[in-house]
């Protein structure tokens, strides 16, 4: 019950936990359908594309806090990106293959379902799902342990995004790259800017970081949570924020945080983040054979601003919650 009610809200409450809507998991044949109160939250898509990710992320009422492309057309989004599906973790450097952008052209690699463990139901629900990285000849490079925890309560919606990489099949080096790791693509409407070059013009979105930097000097900085939030185009503010837990690998993480409503937490690029040219491998990890590298997000889609949301009361939340299992 603890677990739980450090999920549900930043100062728990018994009433709250108890009002907190079902989560239910379907199984289809290329996803896991998520929904909340009988409603449409997610899929967890795992086949048809070269890596699983969450998409859509859907409110009670349908409001969408990622974007639609590349999985419909949507007049009112740039296509750029094809690899910036809704919620996913990926690296862009795993002994030396790209698994982060999708590329024919350089042999990009894929992450390959291989077992769903385990769902859930419940007012905290849970998917644990097992995967291979692979080159993109199909030799396999780690296996990760993935867990989300879903929960919502009132209008904010939490999800946990857990990820235990194993060095199954040998040393694995995670490269120093700026293209990772733990991601989102949110709401077109979010963005601080839109076009490119001399199209380029403000947006209404609005990215921030727990140490105040905004915009465009948000990307590269160290923090323990960044945010998106903006209004759409109805006038309604949405937001939303990830966490990087404290027990995390290199705490506080750089942000590979796009103004273009890219949002990513990545502890390895640190020669690109802070521009150590000389010093190209300043991020790499190792995980020896045999090994282990646990890392743990918090993702809360909330309305209003981060302030509105109480983002730093979150993070302080999360930060002092009891490791679920």
């Amino acid at each position: 019950m603890k677990a739980l009610l450090h999920l549900l809200a930043p100062v728990a409450a018994l009433s709250v936990a108890l009002a907190a809507e079902p989560v239910t998991f379907t199984r289809q044949t290329d996803r896991v359908r998520i929904e909340i109160g009988g409603r449409h939250f997610s899929d967890y898509l795992h086949a048809g594309w070269p890596k699983p990710c969450l998409y859509p992320i859907l409110d009670a009422d349908g409001t969408a806090y990622t974007r639609d492309y590349p999985f419909r057309q949507n007049p009112a989004e740039v296509p750029d990106h094809d690899w910036h599906r809704g919620v996913w973790f990926a690296h862009g450097a795993v002994n030396g293959h790209d698994l982060w952008r999708e590329l024919p052209d350089r042999k990009t690699g894929r992450v390959r379902l291989e077992q769903i463990v385990e769902t859930r139901d419940g007012p905290a629900g849970l998917l644990r799902v097992r995967s291979v990285w692979e080159t993109a000849d199909g030799q396999p490079l780690l296996t990760d342990e993935t867990t989300l925890r879903i929960a919502r309560a009132g209008a904010v919606t939490r999800l946990d995004y857990e990820v235990r990489l194993l060095a199954t099949h040998g040393p694995v080096t995670l490269g120093d790259t700026e293209e990772g790791t733990m991601a989102i693509r949110v709401n077109e409407a979010l963005r601080v800017t839109h076009g490119k070059g001399p199209t380029k013009r403000p947006g209404t979105g609005r990215l921030v970081n727990a140490n105040g930097d905004s915009g465009i000097p948000a990307w590269g900085k160290r923090a323990g949570w960044a945010a998106y939030n903006g209004p759409l185009p109805d006038g309604r503010v949405i937001g939303v924020a990830l966490l990087e837990h404290p027990s995390n690998f290199r705490h506080p993480t750089w942000w590979h945080a796009r103004d273009y409503g890219l949002l990513s937490a990545n502890p390895f690029g640190r020669h690109d983040f802070e521009k150590l040219k000389d010093q190209p491998k300043a991020g790499d990890h190792v995980i020896p054979a045999g090994g282990e590298l646990l890392l743990r997000y918090r993702l809360v889609f909330h309305r209003g601003d981060e302030k509105a949301a109480r983002i730093r009361e979150e993070f302080a939340a999360y930060a002092s919650a009891p490791v679920s299992r």
